[in-house]
C-alpha cells in the first residue's frame, strides 16, 4: 500500500517554510510530520502530492492503490484506527476538509470517493507557521510517547541538577549531559542520539534536542522548544522550532519562532517576540499578500531555509524572512525580508543565484551533504518565480 502525503490546500499557508519542502517535511514536536506518520502507520516508503517544482526532489506518487493523507495534525487512537480501517473509496473529513482517503492514484480524482466519514472529535491541526510553536508542547508530548514506548533511557549523570519526574526525561544512546540543570516539572525533555548539552545549560521543558545537535555552554532553554538534528544553539531561546542543520550558536534571544534548515544567526542576533504596546502581532501572509493578525501577543521570527543574519542583527516583532536571504545592514530591517535579499532591506539588490549555490554547497559540505541538482532546481525556481 503506497502512502501519499498531500499538501492539499495548506502549502501556501506555510510559506516561506514550504518554499523548499512539502508540508509533510516540516518539523514540530520531535519529528517531522512525515516521520511521525511513517512511525504511526509502520510505513517506510512514502511519496508526495505537492508543488510541481518540488517533485524532482520529493517522490511523485505511483499509479497504484494508495492511502492519501494530509499530515499536519496530531491524531488520537480512534482516528489512527479509522485511518487504518479505510477501504478503497472511503475517506475521513475534518471540519469540511478531507484528511485521509483510500484511493487509486491512477486517474486521481476525489470522485473516486464513495463514502465520507466526519471526524467529530477535536484534533490539534496545524494551519499556519505560528501553529507550529503554539502547539509544540502537544507535539513533543505526542512524539515522546511514540518514540520512547518500550525503551529505556540512559541514566542522567550525577553532575547535573534535576527537578521533576525522571519518567519525563529520555536520553538516547550516545547523548551527553554534564553540569547542567534539567527541569521536567513544566514538560517532558527528550535528548536525541549523540546530542550534547554542554556545561552550565539550563533546560526547562518541554524540550526536544534532536540527533547530533548541541546546546552550547550556558544556554538558557525555555519550552516548548524543538532543536532539529545537526544544529547548535546558545544564548537564550523560548518556544522556538529549528527544523534542522541550522545554528544559533551565540548569545542573543529568539522566542516564539520557527527557523528552517541551513540557517545561521550571527552572534548577538536578537528577535523581539512582543510589541511595545502589547498588541497582537501581525505576520506577512503569502496567500493574501497582506500582514495578517495572528491573534497572538507573542510571535517572533519565521525564517526560510538558507538565510543568514550578521552579528548584532536586531529583528522586529513578527519578522518573516524568505529563502537564501542575507541580513547585514545597520538598523532594524523590515518585517518582510524577501527571498534572496542581499542586505535585508526593501531596495537592496538580490543575492546572485550562483553565489547562493556556492554558499549552500560550502555550508552543506560541513555536514557531509551535497547540494544536489534537485536542490539547485528548487532554489532556481524560487529565485525566478518568487
Amino acid at each position: 500500500m503506497q502512502l501519499v502525503f498531500s499538501d492539499a490546500q495548506y502549502w501556501e499557508d506555510f510559506l516561506p517554510l514550504t518554499f523548499t519542502r512539502p508540508v509533510a517535511e516540516m518539523r514540530c514536536g520531535i519529528l517531522t510530520f512525515s516521520e511521525r506518520w511513517q512511525k504511526i502507520l509502520e510505513k517506510s516508503e512514502v511519496s508526495y502530492f505537492t508543488e510541481n517544482y518540488l517533485q524532482g526532489k520529493f517522490k511523485n506518487p505511483e499509479d497504484v492503490e494508495s492511502l492519501f493523507l494530509v499530515t499536519n495534525f496530531l491524531p488520537n487512537e480512534t482516528v489512527i484506527q479509522q485511518i487504518k480501517d479505510l477501504k478503497l473509496g472511503e475517506a475521513l473529513v475534518y471540519e469540511d476538509e478531507l484528511i485521509a482517503a483510500k484511493i487509486n492514484m491512477k486517474g486521481f480524482s476525489l470522485n473516486q470517493i464513495e463514502k465520507m466519514t466526519d471526524i467529530k472529535e477535536e484534533l490539534i491541526f496545524f494551519k499556519k507557521p505560528t501553529d507550529l510553536f503554539t502547539y509544540n508542547d502537544k507535539a513533543i508530548d505526542f512524539d515522546f510517547e511514540l518514540l520512547t514506548k518500550g525503551k529505556t533511557s540512559q541514566e542522567l549523570s550525577s553532575t547535573n541538577g534535576f527537578l521533576g519526574d525522571k519518567k519525563d526525561l529520555f536520553i538516547e544512546e550516545g547523548a551527553q549531559i554534564e553540569f547542567s540543570t534539567i527541569n521536567t516539572k513544566t514538560g517532558k525533555i527528550y535528548i536525541g542520539k549523540n546530542a550534547e548539552v554542554m556545561e552550565g545549560c539550563n533546560l526547562r521543558g518541554p524540550i526536544a534536542l534532536c540527533e547530533e545537535s548541541k546546546f552550547n555552554l550556558g544556554a538558557k532553554i525555555y519550552g516548548a522548544t524543538t532543536i532539529g538534528p545537526h544544529s547548535k544553539v546558545g544564548g537564550e531561546v523560548n518556544n522556538i522550532i529549528i527544523f534542522g542543520y541550522s545554528n544559533k550558536g551565540h548569545d542573543g534571544f529568539v522566542g516564539n519562532s520557527v527557523i528552517g534548515e541551513w540557517c545561521n544567526l550571527g552572534a548577538d542576533t536578537n528577535s523581539s517576540n512582543l510589541k511595545n504596546n502589547y498588541a497582537n502581532v501581525k505576520l506577512w501572509n503569502y496567500r493574501t499578500k497582506h500582514f495578517e493578525d495572528t491573534g497572538l501577543q507573542f510571535a517572533g521570527l519565521i525564517m526560510g531555509d538558507h538565510s543568514k543574519t550578521a552579528i548584532n542583527t536586531q529583528l522586529n516583532t513578527g519578522t518573516v524572512i524568505g529563502v537564501a536571504s542575507n541580513i547585514f545592514r545597520e538598523g532594524f530591517p523590515p518585517n518582510l525580508i524577501e527571498n534572496f535579499s542581499w542586505g535585508g532591506f526593501k531596495d537592496d539588490e538580490r543575492f546572485k543565484l550562483d553565489k547562493a549555490y556556492e554558499v549552500a554547497e560550502k555550508v552543506m559540505a560541513r555536514r557531509k551533504l551535497p547540494l544536489t541538482d534537485d536542490d539547485k532546481a528548487i532554489l532556481k525556481h524560487i529565485f525566478n518565480e518568487y
